[in-house]
């Protein structure tokens, strides 16, 4: 069935974009945005959650492996990231601290899966804007290995459910949002 295989294989592809971005942080080539990893490690939880209670199956590798992954960058970044302290990471902390807020108050699953998406692209924001001003502190494989996740994500939901497509649709998009900031910060370099 392709929705099972497409599922595993985004939990793989996931699960491939985190080995060289851990490697090239330990290396001191990739330094993680804090509160972006932050922000990704509380919400894969929630999205895992979510997308759950909204009947998700397959799709549900990607994001349970996604969780894992997010934490685990979040505990390096805490040594060796950069941010934490900007007046932006102040306001992108807030506001998803608002949604999350917004969040408790539903018992909605769908709008609680759209406010974590909300949440989730502060983080994204945050990170485009230092991958752009430091376009050399990212791992574009790992980006490349993110999109195709989120890709085959949309493909193991199975169906036009948009509750079930709307998170690795956005994964996808947001993966290729940030390689952007990457290829558009090495073009404002030379």
């Amino acid at each position: 069935m392709l929705s099972e295989a497409a599922g595993y294989l985004s939990g793989i592809a996931i699960a491939s974009s985190f080995v060289p971005y851990i490697r090239d942080v330990f290396s001191g080539k990739t330094k993680p945005e804090r509160i972006s990893w932050l922000i990704w490690a509380i919400l894969g939880l929630i999205a895992f959650s979510s997308q759950a209670a909204s009947g998700a199956s397959y799709s549900l590798v990607m994001t349970g492996v996604q969780f894992f992954g997010d934490m685990a960058v979040f505990i390096l970044a805490i040594r060796y990231g950069f941010g934490g302290f900007l007046r932006r990471d102040f306001w992108a902390l807030m506001g998803a601290s608002a949604s999350l807020f917004l969040w408790y108050l539903t018992d909605e699953p769908a709008f609680a899966l759209f406010l974590v998406i909300f949440i989730d692209a502060i983080g994204v924001v945050l990170t485009i804007i230092k991958t752009y001003e430091n376009p050399e502190t990212e791992t574009i494989s790992t980006w490349v290995f993110t999109s195709a996740a989120g890709f085959l994500g949309c493909l193991a939901v199975g169906s036009l459910d948009f509750i079930l497509l709307a998170f690795p649709l956005y994964i996808c998009l947001a993966g290729l949002a940030i390689l952007a900031a990457i290829r558009l910060g090495f073009r404002s370099q030379t």
